[in-house]
């Protein structure tokens, strides 16, 4: 097998005396959809911080294609070059177009003229129904248009790894489905994402790999139909009664 493209060993992080994460290990490989479930608490969101580095790990190896991301030395913008990042609450800016969002990284980050930054986004807003709104500013769309316009903004860095941190969270229930029918496009795509969610359903149909996290731990990891069909650990099986 190939080695895996994000890979996490030992992972620990801590405010004050408060563990959040402790020894976490994850394998990611290219074409994984890895979903995180758990309580809320559990460190999802916090891990996924930490893999973008948008949080300082106090112990472990984060390691990205080869190469550990997780040095002290390392330059955080070059890592989130290739690590995309969505969270819950949009995080588009207000006072830009949506086409202006999407463009500002690759420009200012890649380097790319405003023309061709513009062109690989239109396509991409085309493509995920957003065709119409490029010169509307985030006010003007639904809280759906705006995950998806957050979702088209990562994707037009290229990243080698998506983060979905409870993208629908914040959504009205029937704007849930539109943004998750945009992810099941992506894992068509093998887009690689690691992603938060409490969407069990979404989780058993898309994903790759299945992780519960139980008090900063990975309690138990596996394929979907083994971790919602038989699930080992005796809290998983309690988590899963109480949301299914």
């Amino acid at each position: 097998m190939n080695a895996p493209l994000l890979q996490v060993r030992g992972l620990r992080k801590s405010y004050g005396e408060r563990v959040v994460l402790a020894d976490v290990d994850l394998s990611v490989y290219a074409g994984d959809v890895v979903c995180l479930i758990g309580s809320s608490g559990s460190g999802k969101s916090t891990l996924l911080r930490c893999l973008n580095l948008l949080e300082p790990i106090d112990d472990g190896t984060i390691h990205l294609d080869g190469r550990e991301i997780s040095d002290p030395l390392i330059d955080p913008r070059e890592v989130r070059r290739q690590v995309g990042v969505v969270f819950q609450a949009y995080n588009l800016f207000p006072h830009l177009s949506v086409l202006d969002n999407c463009t500002l990284a690759p420009r200012r980050v890649h380097g790319l003229s405003r023309a061709d930054a513009e062109s690989a986004a239109r396509e991409l807003l085309m493509r995920f129904g957003l065709g119409d709104h490029v010169d509307h500013h985030p006010d003007r769309l639904s809280g759906g248009q705006q995950q998806r316009a957050a979702l088209v903004r990562a994707l037009c860095l290229r990243p080698s790894v998506l983060l979905l941190d409870e993208i629908t969270a914040a959504l009205d229930p029937e704007l849930v489905g539109e943004v998750l029918a945009l992810v099941r496009e992506l894992a068509a795509d093998d887009v690689t994402m690691v992603l938060a969610t409490h969407e069990m359903a979404f989780a058993r149909d898309v994903a790759t790999t299945v992780c519960f996290l139980h008090e900063g731990r990975i309690l138990e990891s596996g394929p979907p139909s083994q971790l919602f069909g038989a699930p080992r650990e005796e809290r998983t099986r309690a988590f899963l009664s109480r949301v299914l």
